[in-house]
């Protein structure tokens, strides 16, 4: 976690690293970093957000892959917070943790991508009620239902890495 002014402060790669562990698009994390000093947190936010919903197709793309699916998170050290984001999931019992892969390989075979929602405060059983139901989406939908879900991990993750 970093305090504003450290973060106003740091290296630009630095700032740049921290800001990748949130989103992995690096364009995205270059030009929020590019538009230090911010006066409050609240204006980083407003601009990392503003950053993320200039992104396209192929940078959404990118921060979406660097996500692991539902119920198996990336290893310890590899993603700071998919453990915690899942925490809830990965505690369901045998049945819905199995459930839950069949679908998320289900998704992904739809969609040829990770299902992505954030997992924040969810149970596993509300977050495979959530997959099964957008599976039924259209490509369309589901792709903003999904850059809608990322930009919520963002902003969560942003939240976690810079305080004020």
């Amino acid at each position: 976690m970093w305090t504003l002014g450290a973060f106003n402060t740091a290296d630009p790669e630095d700032a740049v690293e921290a800001l990748t562990a949130c989103c992995a698009s690096r364009a995205w994390a270059e030009k929020v970093a590019s538009g230090r000093p911010y006066g409050t947190v609240a204006a980083l936010y407003a601009a990392a957000l503003a950053g993320f919903d200039e992104l396209d197709d192929a940078e959404i793309a990118v921060a979406h892959a660097a996500h692991a699916p539902i119920g198996k998170p990336k290893p310890a050290g590899e993603d700071r917070w998919s453990r915690g984001e899942q925490s809830r999931a990965l505690a369901a019992d045998e049945a819905v943790r199995a459930e839950l892969a069949a679908v998320n390989a289900a998704y992904e075979r739809r969609f040829g991508r990770v299902f992505l929602i954030c997992a924040t405060g969810l149970t596993a059983e509300a977050i495979l009620a959530e997959a099964k139901r957008r599976l039924g989406n259209t490509d369309a939908d589901e792709h903003r239902e999904a850059v809608a879900e990322l930009r919520k991990i963002v902003a969560l993750r942003l939240e976690k890495a810079v305080r004020p």
